[in-house]
């Protein structure tokens, strides 16, 4: 628990422990888990990179510099921990075609102007936008990218080579199955059967990560029993690839085009990544605002070094987590691998078959399908979009793909959010009538399915309307009025009882708004009795009243709303209780009808133990047995934990014994003049100066209510002088506490047999308002 005016403690998110920093050496804090992580996704990242290259129609080693940059610089300088970038497929398409109408030394420029625009969008702070996206569209996406790797890779695997969409290599899959090339399938489902039974193997060979220990399996494997399966190749030194950018000839508007453009796929793809790598590890969060600045700082750099652009990329973020990555470190050291064996090693590089990788990436493509997510999806009703967005990233591209899952997702929502439930249907046959009832926003949007449902409705029946909208526009609230007087001149009646949120009636006034939820909306009182003359609200026989006592009529409408509205959702809540109770609180309080101890204390059916008599005031031992049996009932056979006593201003008790101390009978009878006598010491208190006076009187209580206080306070006194009660206080078993519930700005104070202080929802609260005097 947290002092008065200071800030609360929030807990960290967990971590994982590679997270935990090495005190005095903070570049070796997760250093373990991130240098094999590297090695694994820089095993990933090679491959890609030179076949996105290659799609691209650039130099091959464009690629590996793309790869080295946005390994080095975007991890260094962007706002992911463990996303991992590089080249990315999203762009492949939009590369090629300006490299084609540039040139490669001019899209370089573009690159590098691409880059300068994103670190514009991160400084203004636009990376938060990326937030909006819904869930079920990343999933989606994730989705679909794991069944393009999975179609490209299976081409591979089986010793073909993958096309360039998903429908080619489905088309293709029966010839490659026909002319499948066995070493490269062995090696490939050798790597897939390895990874599968990673988790399986004893702990010592546990320590290497599965991707890279499958790898190297697979690539010693092929040395000695395959030497002829085709393998990585490399086109010279990645050094001999670096080339300086140019500015274009000319057509200035179509290479400003580009360039958004490209700043535009980069920024989304980026960020989409970022949040969706977020999903799959629980360190620490994304800054967007700094991955789209590092994003833009990558791309600036291998623009001008004459690499490909630079995005966040999914497979290799997903290998990096999935391989076991604690930090930014395992994204960077990816980059120094690609640089260091592109320059030293290449030709172990050039050792490792294509088929063995292959493997490695229909695995990491199998995982990104989750049939979690797909039940999830149906459950929640979002299939459709799911579907929709990873048919589109599978058969179109990923761009294309999200943008169509968030826009079916958009569509979807509007739905919801305009469909209203209108239903018309019989009223029981006790009660008569028509029932209708209007949920959800209701607009003008509505008014053909208000009415149809209305028409519904027969000429001449009493119908009750339950209004339960969050939203209502002036067109709507029309519409219904508008019907409710059709419906009365031709002879009906039109009861209308609002529940919602929003009052209806408001809206023939006010702008449309949707009003702030209440936790505990109350209907305002009686308003069913609107319009109703004082004759007409007294007792009367109504129908379904048994054996035809009357009933007071706002009581059995009561009843029959609560049948129809809360009966449903307060029976999980006493279900449990049908066979006893187990109240911590017994709650003394007056038997003002303006007193609701259940609301006041936000406690439910089991929480509190009631006793009220007029004015809450505890007898002396021998006068009455009705408290004195609730308090032993409360103490022994209940345990309570603690007792509240609790007054209220206005109080007719309190006025009462005022104004017997002035001479002036209440007139109320024998019986309250006696029980009047309970409450007289506590006006002797009062004129003797009781400490709780003062205090209510410098707060701007009049004396009715500060009476009332310090009646309280006497009666916690009465408490601990109890027989049944007051051992039970000496020794710590119970507690006692007092409070006052001030009417008039529905605001409870707590009364100490010394003071009284104001509680309010935050420290900050307003104090105790004046009352009236």
């Amino acid at each position: 628990m947290t002092r008065p005016g200071s800030s609360p403690t929030v807990p960290s998110p967990p971590r994982p422990s590679g997270f935990n920093p090495a005190p005095g050496l903070p570049f070796l804090a997760g250093l373990r888990a991130d240098a094999p992580a590297s090695l694994v996704v820089f095993l990933v990242a090679l491959p890609l990179s030179l076949g996105i290259a290659a799609a691209s129609g650039a130099p091959v080693m464009a690629g590996l510099i793309a790869a080295a940059v946005g390994g080095v610089v975007a991890g260094s300088l962007g706002g992911s921990a463990l996303q991992v970038s590089g080249p990315a497929a999203g762009l492949t398409v939009v590369v090629a075609g300006l490299v084609q109408e540039f040139g490669w030394a001019v899209t370089c420029a573009i690159t590098a102007a691409a880059g300068v625009v994103q670190l514009l969008l991160g400084i203004s702070r636009a990376g938060r936008a990326a937030l909006a996206v819904s869930p079920v569209v990343v999933r989606a996406m994730l989705a679909g990218i794991g069944i393009t790797i999975i179609l490209q890779q299976v081409q591979v695997l089986l010793g073909g080579k993958p096309a360039g969409s998903a429908v080619e290599n489905m088309v293709r899959l029966p010839a490659a199955l026909a002319g499948v090339e066995l070493r490269s399938a062995l090696l490939g489902l050798l790597v897939i059967g390895l990874l599968l039974v990673w988790k399986y193997l004893p702990s010592a060979v546990r320590r290497v990560p599965g991707p890279l220990g499958a790898v190297a399996a697979g690539t010693a494997l092929s040395v000695a029993v395959a030497p002829g399966v085709e393998r990585i190749a490399l086109d010279g030194s990645i050094l001999d690839a670096v080339a300086l950018p140019s500015l274009p000839a000319g057509n200035w508007g179509a290479a400003g085009l580009a360039v958004i453009s490209v700043a535009l796929i980069a920024s989304i793809e980026s960020l989409l990544s970022a949040v969706a790598v977020d999903k799959m590890h629980t360190g620490p969060r994304t800054d967007l605002n700094r991955e789209l600045m590092g994003q833009g700082s990558a791309n600036v750099i291998s623009g001008m070094l004459g690499g490909l652009p630079v995005t966040g990329v999914i497979v290799r973020s997903a290998t990096n987590v999935e391989a076991g990555a604690r930090t930014r470190k395992s994204a960077v050291l990816h980059g120094l691998w690609i640089l260091l064996f592109s320059v030293l090693f290449a030709g172990l590089i050039e050792l490792i078959p294509l088929a063995v990788l292959a493997g490695l990436l229909i695995m990491i493509g199998m995982r990104l399908i989750k049939v979690a997510e797909i039940r999830t999806a149906a459950r929640t009703g979002d299939l459709v979009v799911y579907a929709l967005t990873l048919l589109s990233v599978v058969f179109l591209n990923l761009l294309e793909g999200v943008l169509i899952g968030l826009a079916v997702a958009t569509l979807f929502v509007l739905w919801r959010v305009l469909r209203v439930s209108i239903h018309a249907h019989p009223a029981p046959a006790a009660q008569g009538g028509w029932r209708v009832t209007i949920g959800g926003s209701c607009s003008f949007f509505a008014l053909p399915r208000l009415n149809r449902v209305l028409q519904m409705v027969p000429g001449g029946a009493d119908v009750l309307v339950e209004l339960n909208p969050d939203y209502v526009d002036h067109a709507f609230q029309e519409a219904v009025l508008a019907w409710q007087q059709q419906h009365t001149a031709a002879g009906g009646t039109v009861l209308l009882e609002e529940h919602g949120n929003t009052a209806f009636q408001d809206a023939a006034h006010n702008t449309p708004r949707r009003q702030e939820t209440r936790e505990f909306p109350l209907p305002p009182r009686a308003n069913w009795l609107a319009g109703r003359s004082p004759a007409e609200r007294v007792q009367r026989p109504e129908a379904g009243n048994g054996a035809g006592a009357p009933l007071v009529p706002s009581i059995l409408r009561g009843i029959d709303r609560y049948h129809r509205r809360h009966a449903d959702k307060v029976l999980p809540h006493v279900q449990d209780l049908a066979d006893g109770q187990s109240p911590d609180t017994l709650f003394i309080a007056c038997v003002d009808s303006r007193v609701n101890p259940n609301l006041i204390t936000s406690s439910g059916p089991g929480d509190m133990l009631s006793l009220r008599n007029i004015g809450n005031v505890l007898c002396q031992e021998g006068q009455d047995p009705s408290t004195e049996s609730a308090l032993s009932f409360a103490l022994n056979a209940l345990a309570v934990q603690s007792i509240v006593v609790c007054g209220h201003s206005n109080c007719g008790a309190m006025k009462a014994v005022i104004e017997d101390a002035a001479g002036a009978a209440p007139g109320l009878g024998h019986s309250f003049d006696t029980w009047l006598g309970h409450a007289r010491p506590s006006y002797r208190e009062l004129l003797g100066g009781h400490p709780v006076a003062a205090a209510a009187a410098a707060a701007g209580y009049n004396t009715l209510d500060q009476l009332g206080m310090v009646n309280v306070a006497v009666q916690l006194d009465r408490l601990r002088q109890h027989p049944i009660i007051g051992p039970a206080l000496a020794e710590g078993r119970v507690q006692a506490a007092g409070l006052f519930y001030d009417i008039s700005t529905a605001r409870v104070i707590r009364v100490h047999t010394d003071g009284i202080d104001a509680l309010g929802p935050t420290p900050a609260a307003a104090p105790v308002s004046q009352a009236a005097t």
